[in-house]
């Protein structure tokens, strides 16, 4: 390729030991700079680590004639990274070195200017071709970011030089005499992309007809109105040019147009009829009280932001068509409007308790209590059916979700809600046998019956049982009693489950790491984060009296921004598109580590019935843990009541081998048996009460 080398416009790399830095350094007016020992700081502080290869990478001096300045600088691989960090994540690094093989051309450097220079501030390519025939004016200096020191250099040199500036490594090549039909060949020889940005109408015909024989996309901003235009010929080889606007018109016939017979095709390019007033007014009066068409930096600027996306979506082969859009600045203003701020008091805690009127008669208070069992997602699911002399407790399975997997966290809340029935039928006096089915036309089913016995421990618990709450609050870990913990594993054990204490603080620190990873791939995973957002309750949200209110997970203030964040999917997908997201783990770790110890339950059975007697056992340790005055709270990692690799499979098909693997890690912590299946994780600490209560659905009553 012909390039034009007679001026001077891009940096010479020079390593230590090369002849030439002496003889600079020995040159009168050369002003030597050395960065080097910033810029390694910079480099050592980058986020994730800098590699040791990257550390030790050779400085290099850039020497800029123009300038008469030697700049001490980074190797070209570590300048990048800290040049480009900040890009992270808009562009992730991965990106960025697919991104620096693409090879660009710009035709027109006044508005290519501020096109070439973002491109090159993004790092979109690694390979930038500039060519313009003329040479700076003054009257150029209201869009085009130069100086009055530039004023009579050629316009790709200029914007040559400011780009060498920037990024010292990246490639630049300057075609001086621009682009005409002997020189166009050389332009677009091994481009991936060109930009066009050309005052004359037949030459961006021409370049489009040539860039179309080589299926070549074509892009170009024109500042009026944001007007960005996308001919994709690389996907459309027999694309019109221009769209078709300009009919059977092609660029031989355009020049041998007169200047006055060519504004009609231009015109229609630019679709005058939404072009703006002032643009329109303007043309009218060109040759006549103006020299040629206005142009205002800001929507120059604006072009040169849509042209880079467009650029970079070609180069990353991301979904874009052809055709023609505006980005209306003035338009969006004219449109402004305050700001949805919604009702700044909503998030204040009402404290309101669980919303059910205490009935008379002793088949309610028993349903009652049932109904106050805790459950995923507060999900609620059962159907409790009352009679005089029964209460039956039935697993209702569309309440489902892919947590609740086989139905075991189900069983889970049906066994706790049965307790409940059982301690309220003990405080009634009435307190029956209990029959566990699931041989009926329901997958489990309990019926609690209403007799003559007497259990005064379990009637003792009661009170303790009504004032049971999911209590979110991170406290501290102080240690808990011996006496305690004896009375949670008596009524672990009475009731039939087995149950694991940690509260050795390196192994609630290893439990911290294992629950917080296995949260970070629930929000990455789209269904397990869809059905988490569900359960979710915001004030006036509906139902009101199912999920989880927001106020209850004890955030502060500031942090309801952050769930705002955490409920869009589009922003999970890039973290698990990125692996990316560690931060979304902090919260459940944070909690944990301010624990004085993680409760395990267990059971050795395998059935719906074994879940829900377990369920029992749990919603017993709960009550008891709070009558101590701890604070209790579960925990619901992605692979609670998974029991065969299957099902992580089938629930997080991405995350499947590393879930699997932290249940391992988790179970083998906690010292299960290989016969025990997790039940509940339960998180104990001190802390204050609860700031608000969970609501339930009102109970079905016979007719």
């Amino acid at each position: 390729m012909s390039v034009d080398e007679t001026a001077s416009f891009s940096a010479h790399i020079l390593s230590d030991g090369d002849p030439e830095l002496d003889r600079l350094r020995s040159e009168p007016g050369v002003e030597f700079i050395d960065h080097r020992t910033g810029l390694l700081e910079n480099l050592r502080t980058l986020h994730p680590a800098a590699s040791a290869e990257l550390l030790d990478e050779p400085t290099r001096w850039a020497h800029y004639p123009w300038r008469r300045a030697v700049v001490g600088i980074l190797g070209p691989n570590g300048f990048r990274a800290v040049r480009t960090d900040r890009n992270r994540n808009l562009i992730t690094t991965e990106e960025q070195h697919r991104l620096a093989g693409v090879r660009i051309g710009i035709a027109g450097l006044s508005v290519g200017h501020v096109i070439a220079h973002t491109l090159a501030a993004e790092g979109l390519c690694g390979t930038l071709r500039l060519a313009d025939f003329d040479h700076l004016e003054l009257s150029n200096l209201n869009r085009v970011p130069a100086t009055i020191l530039d004023i009579g250099i050629n316009k790709a040199v200029v914007t040559a030089r400011r780009i060498a500036e920037l990024d010292p490594y990246l490639r630049l090549e300057v075609m001086t005499a621009g682009v005409r039909a002997d020189s166009l060949d050389d332009f677009l020889d091994d481009l991936d992309i060109v930009v066009e940005e050309c005052d004359s109408l037949d030459m961006k015909v021409r370049i489009r007809e040539a860039a179309r024989d080589r299926r070549l996309p074509v892009l170009m901003a024109t500042s009026d109105r944001g007007l960005i235009d996308v001919e994709r010929f690389d996907l459309e080889p027999m694309r019109p040019v221009m769209h078709g606007v300009l009919g059977g018109v092609d660029s031989a016939k355009l020049a041998a147009l007169s200047q006055q017979d060519r504004i009609p095709y231009m015109l229609r390019h630019l679709d005058a009829s939404r072009s703006s007033g002032r643009l329109t007014a303007s043309l009218v009066e060109v040759g006549q009280t103006l020299s040629t068409w206005p142009q205002l930096a800001g929507e120059v600027a604006l072009g040169a932001t849509t042209v880079a996306e467009a650029a970079r979506r070609i180069g990353l082969g991301e979904p874009l068509g052809s055709g023609q859009v505006r980005i209306d600045i003035g338009q969006a203003l004219d449109e402004i409007a305050e700001p949805a701020l919604g009702d700044q008091g909503t998030l204040e805690s009402t404290g309101t308790p669980t919303d059910l009127a205490e009935p008379s008669d002793p088949a309610a208070v028993i349903a009652l209590a049932a109904v106050r069992a805790p459950s995923g997602g507060n999900a609620q699911p059962w159907d409790i059916e009352i009679r005089p002399d029964t209460v039956r407790i039935r697993l209702a399975p569309q309440y489902t979700s892919m947590m609740d997997v086989a139905f075991r966290g189900s069983a889970v809340a049906i066994g706790a809600a049965a307790f409940n029935a059982r301690v309220a039928a003990a405080k009634s006096g009435v307190l029956g046998p209990v029959e566990w089915t699931t041989d009926g036309p329901t997958l489990l089913e309990i019926t609690v019956r209403l007799g003559h016995d007497a259990d005064p421990e379990l009637a003792a618990l009661y009170e303790p049982m009504l004032r049971r709450e999911t209590n979110r609050n991170q406290g501290n870990p102080a240690p808990i009693p011996r006496e305690t913990i004896d009375s949670l594993h008596t009524w672990a054990a009475r009731e039939g489950a087995g149950l694991h204490l940690l509260t050795d603080r390196d192994d609630i620190a290893k439990a911290a790491g294992i629950l917080a990873t296995t949260d970070r791939l629930r929000f990455l995973t789209p269904r397990l984060h869809r059905e988490m957002m569900s359960e979710m309750r915001w004030p006036g949200d509906e139902p009101a009296d199912s999920g989880i209110d927001v106020r209850g997970l004890e955030l502060d203030p500031g942090d309801f921004a952050v769930m705002e964040i955490l409920r869009r999917p589009d922003v999970m997908a890039l973290l698990a598109q990125w692996d990316a997201g560690e931060a979304l783990g902090d919260d459940v770790a944070n909690r944990i580590h301010a624990t004085s110890a993680v409760a395990v339950l267990t059971t050795s059975g395998d059935q719906l019935i074994d879940y829900a007697r377990s369920g029992s056992a749990a919603e017993a340790v709960w009550i008891v843990a709070q009558q101590h005055g701890l604070a209790v709270h579960p925990i619901s990692p992605v692979f609670l009541h998974a029991v065969h690799r299957h099902e992580l499979v089938e629930m997080s098909p991405p995350f499947s081998r590393e879930l699997i693997d932290l249940q391992s890690e988790f179970n083998s912590l906690a010292g299960m048996r290989p016969d025990e299946s997790l039940v509940l994780i339960l998180r104990l600490a001190h802390a204050g009460p609860a700031s608000t209560h969970s609501r339930r659905r009102p109970i079905r009553r016979p007719d």
